[in-house]
């Protein structure tokens, strides 16, 4: 592969301002999907988007390992991290650990309907008990002093959205809490799986745009079935922000628009090539650290979608990636360009 020059230098000198900007464009947080490397792999793409952990449980945290679960490149910047959980008290030693790990923001998950994350009471059950969100908040805000949010749906089961999510989003508010990123379906909790729950229940944007039009002082983020950037840009009218998840995952690079999209600036998108580079190097750091590749090819399969050579990169990096060998991106793109060459 070309080494070509890839640089975080603009990145550093802003790195003040970014750490307090908006929640004009964010990736949402993905299990199993936005963990270290993910992130620095999203961050070579926008300088810009505000990118979550995965979600990890205060327990977790509180008792595990530390560096592994909250560990992550000062690049990442600005970087929320989820916390799951249902304890004030350990939500708020949770947030101050993660505080001091450098993370911008802490965000607190009311929105997985997953069966493990119901049997420990939180997620999105938590809707149902607004007056405990709250305490959770105030507890996590009076930890730490950087931002505390919140991740909702619209509601939970038999629920009816147009009064619950207002109910709770007052109740949490008096906690002090002003920025909610609300995902525009409720979750059913008993009879779908959390992939059904991602695209059964039908959205809802106008009651989120509601939500940002009767409570005008608080920063609502919009999140849920966008399935591209043209649509995210599309539907942020009437919101402070919106999220995507599954779609920037299965085709990342559009995250090279996000900059100029949202942001308004004028440097040209990233090129794929040049990502695939800078990974190339990330990986082979990481390798001599004792990371497998697979850990951090698994992320990028769809960085060529839509371009020339990108089916010979997938199955390149899917076939290869247990070879455990820190050159696997750099020959995946020799087999794109010699693909071309004996075409």
């Amino acid at each position: 592969m070309a080494r070509a020059t890839f640089s975080f230098s603009s990145l550093n000198l802003l790195k003040k301002t970014m750490k307090n900007q908006s929640h004009r464009f964010s990736v949402a947080p993905m299990m199993d999907g936005t963990d270290r490397h993910c992130r620095y792999f999203y961050r070579l793409l926008s300088r810009r988007a505000r990118l979550y952990t995965e979600m990890i449980t205060a327990d977790a945290i509180i008792h595990g390992d530390r560096e592994r679960l909250l560990g992550f490149d000062t690049r990442e910047h600005p970087v929320a991290l989820q916390l799951g959980g249902g304890d004030p008290v350990k939500l708020a030693q949770a947030a101050s650990i993660g505080e001091a790990f450098g993370y911008d923001e802490i965000n607190l998950n009311v929105g997985c309907p997953s069966g493990r994350v119901q049997s420990g009471a939180f997620g999105a059950c938590l809707m149902k008990q607004p007056a405990l969100v709250a305490r959770c908040v105030a507890a996590m805000r009076g930890a730490v002093d950087i931002p505390v949010t919140v991740k909702c749906r619209i509601g939970v089961d038999d629920q009816a959205p147009e009064e619950s999510l207002f109910e709770f989003i007052d109740a949490v508010a008096q906690s002090g809490c002003n920025i909610f990123i609300v995902h525009a379906r409720k979750a059913w909790l008993d009879g779908l799986s959390p992939k059904e729950n991602r695209t059964i229940p039908p959205l809802d944007y106008g009651l989120v745009r509601r939500l940002k039009r009767e409570r005008s002082g608080l920063t609502v983020v919009l999140n849920g079935g966008l399935e591209s950037l043209a649509q995210a840009r599309a539907e942020h009218h009437g919101v402070d922000g919106v999220m995507l998840g599954r779609a920037a995952y299965g085709t990342p690079y559009i995250l090279s628009d996000v900059d100029r999209e949202f942001f308004g600036e004028t440097a040209p998108a990233p090129l794929r090539d040049d990502v695939a580079c800078a990974m190339s190097d990330y990986l082979k750091a990481q390798f001599v650290q004792g990371v497998r590749p697979h850990s951090i090819t698994r992320h990028m399969l769809g960085l060529f979608h839509g371009a020339p050579g990108a089916r010979t990169w997938r199955r390149f990096l899917s076939e290869n990636a247990p070879a455990s060998r820190d050159d696997i991106l750099d020959r995946a793109a020799d087999a794109m360009r010699n693909r071309y060459v004996a075409a």
